[in-house]
């Protein structure tokens, strides 16, 4: 058997060639192979090579600063491929100045790509992104002016019928991975990492190619001393290991902690005031969205004011047993972390592939799933993408809402300055926000309300003063918060007129109290 060459970090570097595409595997900072990208980056601003790559990535893999961040550099990328670059405003501020060519694909779809390209198969074929501005009728995921010229990624496929999305085969000539453990025969282990990811499907893609895959590992262990059932990666397909020399600085479990035993599932650990939320603007959105929860749901958040505010509220109400709670990077149960740690969870009972994940939500899908948004329009168009001049990707947003039964997309009714406060179960608007997010026309369609209507899919979007529904006659507004005046507070900052609804009630009152539990369980009870 042969063994994988062990390198420095910048012995690893000088091997990647000018004008080479690269695939790495990470979400946030999980599983950011630190040492070979600093390596490589290093190498870049020091000769100038390597130059002109390709850089592939289904997930974002950041924490604003480290991570594929290093890529950030004008002359080092001439093309990206990737899932999501809300954390990475370096790569962002390179795509919207047309620095560089930049694709974006659906994160679920990419990691599943990785599998059907190891499969030797024609790409992935799926109807995930019809209607979206993944469409190559719409933008084809093309994501600033320069990319608008340039060959397509994408095409559509007819299949007895039915016309489909084809994500194309993204040939790689290397795919750096991060792994725990590492045998002197290169059998790898992922032991202390937070998510399992797609790892193996990536290697697999990347050697149906020809190319070759580098490994960083934090501990070097005796050949034989691995259980076959930790071995993620088995040595015969890794080239390369780089064994960590700072695991503190550059095999950070997280961006918050360098390890934590409660976050890869070895230990779990009593509830903590830290998982109290303070009351606040997103916590009343939150509560008023789960609101919407059956018992035995399950359900999926992602990033933003769900991911933030959905598992700490459920515990807060002691109905984390009654629902189930889901990630897109694989968790089931436990308590999310957000922000800059999105993707896992401590005291989780389940934590699955990435790729397998996406099998889940992209069949059965989930029963309801609550997601960010920044714009919607009459038709219950979503834009959570393009903010502004800010590309920030899909992820794994429009894979979920596709399939979902149930979508309830969690928003404040303005941005940009909103101050908020509660008092005698009434909210306050201290101050409004200078954005608008009803608007006429959505910038860019992440969510196609159309097809979700005609599909009869059930949509809310909430914030804290006003609940819409999305019914078959467009875009209904159900609820208004107390103390909240209609026409002023809420019509008159809304670039279209939305129907009102004939019933329109009053948001609860409890949701606006800083009292915990607030009645959520009672509540979903009876609903």
């Amino acid at each position: 058997m042969q063994k994988p060459n062990f390198l420095t970090g910048e012995e690893a570097a000088k091997m990647i060639k000018n004008g080479s595409t690269i695939a790495t595997i990470g979400m946030t900072l999980v599983s950011a192979s630190e040492t070979i990208l600093k390596a490589i980056e290093q190498r870049f601003l020091t000769t100038g090579s390597p130059n002109t790559l390709t850089l592939v990535h289904s997930c974002g893999q950041s924490d604003r600063d480290r991570g594929i961040q290093h890529f950030a550099h004008e002359g080092m990328l001439q093309r990206i491929i990737g899932g999501h670059w809300g954390l990475q405003p370096r790569m962002m501020k390179l795509i919207s100045e047309n620095k560089i060519l930049a694709y974006n694909i659906p994160q679920g779809q990419f990691a599943q790509l990785y599998r059907s390209m190891a499969g030797g198969e024609p790409g992935k074929i799926t109807k995930v992104g019809l209607g979206t501005y993944i469409d190559p009728r719409i933008d084809g995921g093309k994501m600033n002016d320069i990319t608008k010229t340039a060959p397509d990624i994408v095409d559509i496929v007819s299949i007895d019928g039915e016309e489909y999305m084809r994500y194309k085969p993204i040939p790689l000539d290397y795919c750096i991975i991060r792994g725990t453990y590492v045998d002197e025969m290169g059998n790898l282990t992922t032991d202390e990492e937070a998510m399992q990811l797609e790892v193996l499907s990536a290697v697999l893609a990347c050697k149906k190619f020809g190319g070759k895959v580098i490994a960083q590992a934090k501990y070097k262990v005796k050949n034989g001393s691995l259980h076959c059932k930790q071995v993620i990666v088995p040595g015969i397909f890794i080239d390369v290991v780089v064994l960590c020399p700072t695991p503190e600085e550059d095999h950070r479990q997280t961006h918050s902690f360098s390890f934590d035993p409660a976050y890869c599932g070895d230990i779990k650990v009593p509830a903590s005031s830290d998982d109290i939320l303070e009351m606040n603007l997103r916590k009343v959105i939150g509560r008023r969205a789960l609101m919407e929860l059956h018992i035995n749901d399950v359900l999926n958040v992602g990033t933003g004011i769900p991911n933030d505010v959905v598992g700490p509220i459920l515990a807060e109400e002691s109905i984390s047993d009654d629902v189930t709670i889901t990630v897109e990077s694989g968790i089931y149960g436990g308590i999310p972390l957000g922000g800059v740690d999105f993707g896992i969870a401590k005291n989780n009972f389940a934590l699955l592939r990435h790729d397998d994940q996406f099998d889940y939500y992209n069949g059965a899908g989930v029963d309801i799933t609550f997601m960010g948004a920044g714009e919607i329009d009459p038709d219950g168009n979503v834009n959570a993408t393009k903010l502004g001049p800010n590309p920030t990707g899909a992820g794994g947003f429009i894979d979920i809402t596709t399939n979902a039964k149930h979508v309830v997309f969690c928003s404040s009714f303005t941005g940009k300055g909103l101050d908020c406060s509660f008092e005698d179960g009434k909210l306050h608007i201290n101050h409004e926000g200078s954005l608008i997010k009803f608007v006429n026309k959505v910038q860019q369609i992440s969510y196609n309300g159309k097809i979700a209507r005609k599909k009869h899919q059930k949509m809310h979007y909430i914030t804290e003063r006003a609940v819409f529904e999305l019914q078959p006659e467009g875009l209904v507004l159900t609820e208004i918060a107390p103390g909240i005046d209609l026409q002023t507070q809420i019509l008159d900052l809304m670039e279209f007129t939305p129907i009102i609804s004939e019933n329109l009630q009053e948001m609860k009152p409890e949701i606006f109290s800083a009292t915990i539990p607030y009645g959520l369980k009672e509540f979903i009870k009876k609903h």
